[in-house]
């Protein structure tokens, strides 16, 4: 039997900004990950089981749009051998639609499980490539950087269509993630901005470029180690992405527990509309943040350290 693994991730700044060649910066979160079997069948057939979701098919039963049924026809094809043979078990702690990465997390760990399987080593860049098609069926225009994070797992510094930086966290540094228990539509999310940016390219012009602005400065803080001054980045980052249309009133209520709790900064991550809320947290205010996201209707908080 073969297994791999990918974590989640989390968008720390430049969301949205980051389709129309804005940077963005995401790192992984290790405390969630996707893990994928592959097991050698005596039939000829291959088969996909989700445990999770306690489902089993046949892959020549998958639906068109069926991403782990994608990543193994992508995956099989870049081996150049036939998804015949085998069973493939996905299960993952990842919430499907939270903002964490879970189908780009999924695709990674299945395309080097099954390489493996296959007594072949795949590097980051060709598993973030595979994944970065199958993540097309999932958000329609992706910019590509769930597949990247998670892909190389460290934190990384991304803009669309040019090579992938990694940067020094030059001083640790935590955030809670707090979950709203809506799924984040993604997809259309990502299609209603597209389609605000066409009626009025000059406007959204604008918000992206001071979104890529407190981008380049957040780099430049957590390379130098100031931390403090990510807080205020991420309230700014927030009034943005709340122009933008993507807040909503179940991110913006966890967004003020979060600061009335003592967090100097909390934004949404990821799609919007639901999906995660960040906030800026230390070891004095982590837990009294966490407990007031919970109390404010959060469905779970994840306290992660990003270094």
């Amino acid at each position: 039997m073969s297994k791999a693994s990918a974590p989640g991730k989390i968008i720390l700044f430049g969301e949205h900004a980051v389709v129309y060649a804005r940077p963005a910066i995401a790192v992984p979160v290790f405390q969630v990950r996707a893990e994928v079997e592959v097991e050698r069948l005596e039939l000829g057939d291959c088969q996909i089981e989700l445990v999770d979701l306690s489902r089993r098919y046949d892959f020549a039963d998958a639906m068109p749009d069926d991403p782990v049924a994608a990543i193994i026809c992508l995956t099989c094809a870049r081996l150049k051998v036939e998804p015949r043979g085998v069973r493939v078990r996905v299960h993952s702690t990842i919430p499907i639609g939270g903002g964490l990465g879970s189908g780009a997390a999924v695709s990674v760990a299945t395309a080097r499980a099954l390489a493996q399987h296959f007594s072949v080593t795949l590097n980051a860049v060709e598993a973030s490539a595979l994944a970065y098609e199958v993540e097309k069926l999932h958000h329609g225009t992706p910019s590509g950087i769930d597949n990247t994070v998670i892909a190389f797992e460290q934190p990384v510094y991304f803009v669309r269509d040019r090579p992938i930086e990694s940067f020094r966290v030059a001083r640790p540094f935590t955030i809670a993630i707090a979950d709203t228990g809506i799924a984040a539509p993604t997809k259309i999310a990502v299609g209603d901005v597209r389609r605000a940016w066409e009626q009025n390219r000059a406007h959204y012009e604008m918000l992206f470029d001071q979104i890529g602005a407190i981008v380049r400065d957040a780099r430049k803080a957590i390379e130098q180690g100031n931390v403090e001054s990510l807080g205020e980045l991420m309230n700014t980052n927030q009034i943005l992405l709340r122009a933008i249309g993507v807040s909503s009133p179940e991110i913006e209520t966890l967004v003020q527990a979060a600061l009335n709790a003592g967090a100097p900064g909390a934004k949404l991550s990821g799609a919007g509309r639901g999906g995660n809320v960040i906030a800026l947290v230390d070891g004095v205010t982590q837990d009294i943040v966490a407990r007031a996201m919970t109390e404010a209707g959060a469905k779970r908080v994840i306290v992660t350290r990003v270094e």
